[in-house]
């Protein structure tokens, strides 16, 4: 064996010995890797699954930002359709306001007059001239107006009479709705009878905005006050009725008044004629009389003589109540149980007797009579009447038709105003309503009744469940 074998296989041996040692160690860190691998593995875990949440968490932020955008463009593009919705809705009761013409769903507003005339016929001559005025614009092409000057095929000719022709529609159309307006109005939609007239002007001229052709803000005008003229002509026609039938009613009683004065005077002239008859006859009966008889002929003259001075006097005061032709009686009245406490009425009569107006007021139109509060006599009774009705003339019941004549006053405000004025009068401040109060005290009977059997029926059921 050469000596190179023997290094040779030196060398193997220490190579081979090299890598057994490395083995071993190689295998001995191992082990110990193992063993802290062992004893970490569950940190190892946490820290994956961590990683492995956060990633999620990410992708989960990643998506709600996505639903949060697509959420916000959604909320966005509802609000946008409600909106829009609304303000389809609120037209539509727009709309539905104009026309609609029930007492039950109209607003009412207060209409304020635009004219002051006098009489009907100044509001009939005024309606005429707007209505010429009207009439005037359309014939000089000045009640719709267009903008633009268009040609049809290249003919500015056929251009101005398409024009006309769609003019003359608009104006139709507009027209139509005003005549439906006018002939609707009344005092609870005149309002919106005006907002009609210019919702139509408004619709209509958007239509003709296709051609740029529209309806004047002159003629509009004069169509407005059309309305308002036909509006206050009714209520003016309605107050001159209205008048009328006051003065009708005021002949009326001034007739019946003195009717009875003219039976009175009748009246009072025969029992003047038979009491003087019956005198002159006592008195010759008087001289043919003889002892016992003497006596009770002159009581009897007696009696005669003041009849026929009270006779007389009837009558001179039948005479002097025709002459006085405004003469009469303001009386003071109230019915609780028709209008409640507080409520009067101050009126007039000329009747001899005034309590038969009272009695003819208090019929089949009111439940319960009126209570009679104070008669006062006046040789000017419709001037004491309108002192009156003056000084309480805020407090009225009524405060667009004066010729109602009730009064929310109290009855210690009349008295002190009627002492003011130096009247001869007694007041009686408590009301009897007789009729009113006994029927209250029967339905607080049956109140009382009907209580007692509720009370009586509950005894059956228990307090309490438990």
């Amino acid at each position: 064996m050469t000596i190179a074998v023997i290094v040779l296989i030196l060398i193997i041996v220490g190579l081979v010995y090299l890598v057994f040692k490395r083995n071993q160690k190689f295998s001995k860190l191992n082990n110990e890797f193992q063993q802290v691998k062992d004893r970490y593995k569950d940190i190892i875990n946490v820290e994956s699954e961590v990683e492995i949440r956060k990633q999620e968490l990410a992708n989960l932020g990643i998506k709600i930002n996505s639903l949060d955008i697509e959420y916000k463009a959604k909320n966005e593009q509802l609000n946008k359709d409600y909106q829009s919705k609304r303000n389809v809705f609120e037209g539509l009761l727009k709309e539905i306001s104009i026309v609609e013409e029930s007492l039950e769903n109209i607003s009412f507003g207060l209409y304020k007059p635009h004219y002051n005339y006098d009489t009907s016929e100044e509001f009939k001559k005024k309606l005429e001239k707007i209505r010429e005025r009207q009439s005037a614009l359309i014939k000089a092409d000045k009640a719709a107006h267009c903008s633009v000057q268009w040609q049809v095929g290249g003919s500015a000719k056929e251009g101005e009479k398409m024009i006309k022709q769609a003019s003359k529609l608009m104006l139709r159309a507009f027209n139509g709705e005003c005549d439906a307006a006018i002939s609707k109005v009344s005092w609870n939609n005149i309002s919106n009878m005006l907002a009609r007239i210019e919702k139509a002007y408004e619709a209509i001229n958007k239509l003709g905005s296709t051609n740029q052709i529209s309806i004047t803000k002159e003629y509009l005008g004069l169509k407005l006050d059309e309305l308002r003229l036909e509006f206050e002509l009714e209520e003016k026609l309605y107050k001159e009725r209205e008048e009328q039938r006051r003065i009708k009613e005021q002949m009326r009683e001034e007739e019946k008044a003195l009717r009875e004065i003219e039976k009175l005077q009748k009246q009072a002239e025969d029992d003047e004629l038979r009491y003087q008859k019956a005198l002159e006859k006592a008195k010759i009966d008087l001289e043919k009389a003889t002892g016992g008889q003497l006596n009770i002929l002159n009581s009897k003259i007696k009696e005669l003589e003041e009849s026929l001075r009270l006779a007389k006097e009837q009558k001179q005061r039948a005479i002097s109540q025709a002459q006085l032709t405004k003469s009469g009686h303001v009386y003071i009245i109230s019915n609780i149980g028709s209008f409640g406490s507080d409520v009067y009425k101050i009126g007039m009569t000329r009747r001899l007797d005034p309590i038969d107006r009272v009695k003819e007021l208090g019929d089949a139109s009111v439940p319960f009579d009126f209570d009679v509060h104070a008669i006062i006599y006046s040789e000017n009774a419709p001037e004491l009447e309108n002192i009156l009705h003056k000084k309480f003339d805020h407090k009225r019941v009524n405060l667009i038709n004066s010729k109602r004549e009730f009064f929310n006053v109290s009855i210690e405000d009349i008295e002190k105003t009627a002492k003011e004025l130096n009247l001869d009068f007694h007041i009686t401040k408590i009301a009897e309503a007789k009729e009113y109060r006994e029927t209250q005290s029967i339905r607080n009977l049956k109140g009382v009744k009907i209580a007692q059997e509720a009370q009586e029926e509950l005894q059956h059921f228990p307090s309490s469940l438990n």
